[in-house]
């Protein structure tokens, strides 16, 4: 008798000790990964969801940018985390497409992560310089790539404008040279100055040069027109029927993290998103809130690298 009930004494502290450690969580500093330098879109998503989390657990959540090899550097810090909850990831497209550009990238997407929550969906927007006249739509810039050699400028290899690019290469049949840049800003400023006549970026960082007519936007590569550019067509309206590309703004932990702590992990950064600051500063941002379960971001962590899979290979784009 005395074995069994120390037995059963045993079993009851273990099932108490697993959602213990999650009503627990977090009890120090945390620390997201942002595999990108400071000043880009999943830097602004990363300090949104950071400054509120940080209310929600009376803990510090520290944002650490670490760039580098179109993100791989980061993640694959992370990738080699403690498996504890303190340290996340917030990545990009090039998560899932990187495996296939890159020869050795220094994760598995599927086996060394826990997915958390997708947060959120941007487009990429196609500009050009000022300098470039002539070239306002898809179909226009499809036509020079044909004549002339056209260069594009990408926040970086692998993320969602470098795909973006080979896409429309693949589709259009032209040969166009991508120039990757070590982020958003220096992508940006490269084709505000000219050095580069033509770009794929992202929505947020776009907008305010768009908008000043320091660019001219030439298409989106949303399904449907956004509202804060409601007179720039899509690709897909453009004459490229399906063109669709999404950026998108992920959370996830080293695998092996305890379910619990995944699940409260999911609870809180769903709830965060909802707040009603956060949705309008991610609206501004042309960001749409996704905030799924960890089992269908697994899901479309899946889809989306068979996906650019597929199309890296019919561009025969490739990183050594």
């Amino acid at each position: 008798m005395k074995i069994i009930r120390l037995l059963f004494a045993m079993l009851c502290a273990g099932l108490l000790a697993a959602p213990a450690s999650a009503q627990q969580y977090p009890s120090k500093p945390v620390r997201m990964v942002v595999p990108f330098p400071a000043g880009g879109p999943a830097d602004l998503v990363a300090r949104l969801l950071g400054a509120k989390l940080q209310e929600v657990w009376g803990q510090s959540l520290v944002i650490e940018n670490r760039g580098g090899a179109g993100g791989n550097i980061g993640t694959a810090s992370v990738a080699r985390a403690a498996p504890d909850g303190y340290t996340l990831l917030l990545t990009t497209s090039g998560f899932m497409c990187n495996p296939s550009l890159y020869k050795n990238v220094g994760y598995d997407p599927f086996k060394d992560f826990a997915p958390v929550t997708l947060a959120g969906i941007s487009a990429t927007v196609v500009v050009r310089s000022p300098e470039l006249a002539g070239v306002n739509s898809m179909s226009d810039l499809a036509q020079l790539a044909r004549t002339t050699k056209v260069d594009f400028a990408t926040p970086g290899i692998g993320l969602a404008g470098h795909l973006a690019g080979e896409l429309f290469k693949t589709l259009a049949k032209v040969d166009m040279q991508a120039i990757p840049f070590a982020g958003a800003a220096p992508a940006m400023a490269a084709v505000l100055s000219g050095q580069v006549k033509v770009g794929f970026m992202a929505i947020p960082a776009a907008v305010p040069h768009i908008k000043t007519g320091r660019m001219v936007a030439i298409a989106v590569t949303s399904p449907r027109r956004l509202a804060l550019l409601p007179e720039v067509p899509t690709v897909a309206e453009s004459g490229y029927p399906g063109f669709q590309v999404d950026n998108m703004y992920g959370v996830l932990a080293p695998a092996g993290t305890p379910r619990e702590v995944v699940r409260k992990l999911n609870a809180d950064i769903v709830r965060v998103l909802q707040l009603p600051e956060v949705r309008k500063s991610l609206e501004a941002a042309s960001v749409e809130i996704v905030a799924n379960t960890p089992e269908e971001f697994a899901r479309y962590i899946e889809a989306e690298h068979a996906k650019w899979a597929q199309v890296v290979k019919a561009s025969g784009a490739r990183v050594e």
